[in-house]
């Protein structure tokens, strides 16, 4: 009977499990959903489930990355300890030893070439206190001016808008809850129903409550498909549409007179340009019939409210800040900004690319938005960070005009965080072989990813469930991530990494933080009078609240959930119209006899940037394991490509293979292949490597190619 008894008791404890809660938020797209990690175990299992909590942005709802972003964490191709390469393989170090290897590289290399030999290359998964630390380190511990960062690829042209015409630049001008108050909405290249899913039911209430919406995207997507008016236009032509728009506005009388007047500079300039446009060649340019152009038009100025929301379809275009400036010239044409249902929305794309571009990883950026060319800005800074003015370096470059600078031998080391940029610029062969040539390269990384291969020194990183600190999404709300789990191994914060390399520099007094936190009180004094101003937001007040939207200029302020109510953030008060021509000054490529289709790239929802984290989630890789080419069945069978056989992609760059996907969803003349994928599925191969020149983002949706069957 005992040993029934034992028995018994032994079975019922594998079936017995304890219960763990680690209360975090997604690491991935920019909505940054609040949820929390249940981890059971039992005697024989662990198991995971992962549970979305109520926040002021997602309202509880999470998609199917953020359910599974912790398989990545426990994956056991985590990087743990230091490596370093020795005769072509990376063996286990000691933390001293890696930095010690580290700082003297970095030492020879300033010593022979001069302080701006070495560069930083940064990220907007980080979190702010990360972001900030990259900055402050690039010019006080290393004193060089080449930084930049992967949102460059991803944020620059709507930032650059939002600042040339508004004063400043914030994701959102109205908190999203106001979408479900806009009578009209334009979705300007943006696929959220796959990219930001968990914000897709703002724009299904403001259907539900009459809301007309209006798309403009060369496929039919899930986000399309909600639209009453779906414009398909041709690729790249997305700056001569919202002429062709904004000319019917003004043609028709359908302005806000008393707000241009009073609220607006550079209308006449742009009244007399668009005289001269005919709306016969725009329509052609864009494949999109006149009719249709005047119901969106009419209908968006005629409602009493609307926005205008834009993404990486309209921004990602060599003149794709110019683009974003001229839907804003229409938002401000027809007085739709600064009250309720009216405003712009940037799309971010990525977890903390609003804030990462905040506080100085940009090339030419000081904490708080400030400008590194601004005098009064330096002095302000480098009295924060007990440093004399004239020792910050000025401006640098984009991020890929840094890596040119490493094929041309300008640039001899590399401190590269969190990032993969042989997968994700264009050019991508180019990359990879300006990278290979530089002195010395350290990445600090999860995952062992395609650039991380060339490094000299791998530093192992914590993930999303074990580092602390604020993001902001794209409302510009501030968060607060606590940590959760504790690192793996050796696995220490960017934050942690960031002051232990500055100390092996001997700069620890710069960088001798004990905490997230010390390092965000610092970055509000740095951020204060700026025009991103966090200096009001505290942890203990994001601890009581479910963030804090900035500016946000003392701790009795609440956050400012709506901008531009009375006036814009430019000296005068008003907003700057601008000219915009309908061809660009960089020239797109065009199809042509030899490159006969247009390809357009983006994303799918199971993945996330260039893979390195999603394709390390078995649930998430399963839905696609392989990249893929959408190309029309009429396009197709005029080519002999039959569906799901894989075919090669031919650009003036090189070739990837990947496998057909037949969809009549997309235009005959363009090809659709998504970014996540590396080597010879890695579509960046194909993308030219020209940029706009006010921002200098790279055209990653405008190529011309060729498309064949891989016998052939």
């Amino acid at each position: 009977m005992a040993d029934m008894l034992l028995s018994y008791f032994r079975e019922k404890q594998k079936y017995t499990q304890k219960e763990k809660v680690y209360p975090t938020q997604c690491p991935f797209c920019s909505v940054q959903c609040k949820m929390q990690l249940v981890e059971q175990t039992s005697v024989t299992r662990k198991s995971y489930r992962t549970v979305g909590l109520m926040n002021p942005t997602s309202k509880g709802r999470l998609c199917i990355k953020g359910l599974n972003a912790h398989q990545h964490t426990f994956h056991t191709d985590r990087i743990t300890h230091p490596l370093l390469k020795k005769d072509g393989e990376f063996v286990e170090v000691s933390w001293d030893v890696a930095l010690e290897y580290i700082a003297k590289n970095i030492h020879d290399i300033q010593n022979e070439h001069g302080k701006n030999a070495m560069s930083v290359y940064g990220s907007a998964s980080i979190t702010n206190e990360e972001a900030y630390l990259m900055g402050k380190f690039a010019r006080v511990a290393l004193q060089t001016k080449y930084i930049d960062y992967n949102g460059r690829l991803c944020m620059s042209a709507a930032a650059s808008a939002g600042a040339q015409t508004f004063g400043m630049d914030r994701g959102l001008t109205n908190r999203l809850e106001e979408v479900m108050y806009a009578e009209c909405i334009i979705l300007a290249g943006t696929n959220i129903a796959e990219c930001q899913p968990t914000i897709m039911p703002y724009f299904e209430q403001a259907k539900e409550n009459g809301a007309f919406i209006i798309a403009i995207d060369p496929r039919e997507t899930a986000t399309t498909k909600l639209a009453d008016l779906h414009l398909k236009l041709k690729p790249g032509t997305d700056a001569a549409l919202a002429n062709g728009l904004l000319k019917i506005i003004i043609d028709e009388k359908l302005m806000d007179e008393s707000f241009i007047e009073n609220r607006s500079n550079g209308y006449a300039e742009v009244a007399r340009h668009l005289e001269d446009l005919s709306l016969d060649e725009i329509s052609e340019k864009t494949g999109i019939v006149r009719k249709d152009l005047y119901r969106a038009a009419v209908t968006f100025a005629k409602k009493a409210t609307g926005m205008i929301l834009t993404a990486r379809g309209v921004e990602q275009q060599t003149d794709g800040s110019l683009a974003v400036r001229n839907f804003l010239n229409i938002l401000i044409a027809t007085g739709k900004i600064g009250k309720q249902g009216c405003g712009y929305g940037a799309i971010t794309g990525q977890s903390n690319g609003q804030g990462a571009r905040e506080h100085g990883q940009k090339a030419d950026q000081l904490p708080g938005y400030r400008s590194i060319e601004n005098d009064e800005h330096r002095t302000y800074i480098a009295d924060v960070w007990g440093v004399e003015e004239p020792d910050l370096p000025r401006k640098g470059v984009s991020a890929f005009e840094m890596i040119q600078k490493m094929d041309q031998g300008e640039i001899k080391g590399l401190f590269l965080l969190c990032s993969n940029p042989i997968v994700s610029n264009p050019n991508a062969r180019f990359v990879k072989k300006a990278l290979k040539k530089i002195d010395f390269l350290v990445a600090v990384d999860l995952f062992m990813s395609e650039t991380a291969k060339l490094a000299d020194v791998i530093l192992p990183t914590t993930s999303y469930l074990e580092d602390e600190g604020t993001m902001t999404n794209l409302e510009g709300r501030v968060t607060l991530r606590e940590a959760a789990k504790s690192a793996p191994g050796e696995a220490r914060h960017d934050w942690q990494i960031i002051c232990d390399v500055a100390k092996a520099l001997g700069k620890e007094q710069f960088f001798s933080y004990s905490c997230a936190e010390e390092i965000f009180n610092e970055l509000r004094l740095a951020s204060k009078g700026g025009i991103a101003d966090y200096s009001g937001i505290t942890y203990n007040r994001l601890r009581g609240n479910e963030g804090i939207l900035w500016p946000c200029p003392s701790e009795e302020h609440p956050g400012t959930g709506r901008l531009f109510e009375e006036s814009f953030a430019h000296a005068d008060g008003k907003a700057l119209m601008v000219v915009v021509p309908n061809e660009p000054m960089i020239v797109k490529e065009k199809p042509c006899a030899e490159y006969p289709l247009y390809l357009t790239t983006g994303r799918v929802m199971a993945h996330y940037l260039t893979g390195v984290q999603t394709r390390k989630s078995s649930s998430l890789a399963a839905r696609h394991f392989e990249s893929f080419m959408e190309i029309h069945p009429e396009t197709a069978k005029q080519m002999n490509i039959t569906d799901q056989t894989l075919v090669r992609i031919s650009s003036r760059r090189g070739s990837i293979v990947v496998r057909s996907k037949w969809t009549a969803t997309i235009r005959k003349d363009t090809v659709f292949v998504p970014f996540h994928w590396d080597e010879s599925q890695n579509v960046n191969r194909l993308v030219e490597d020209k940029l706009d020149p006010t921002c200098r983002m790279p055209g990653f949706k405008v190529s011309a190619v060729q498309v064949e069957t891989l016998d052939s």
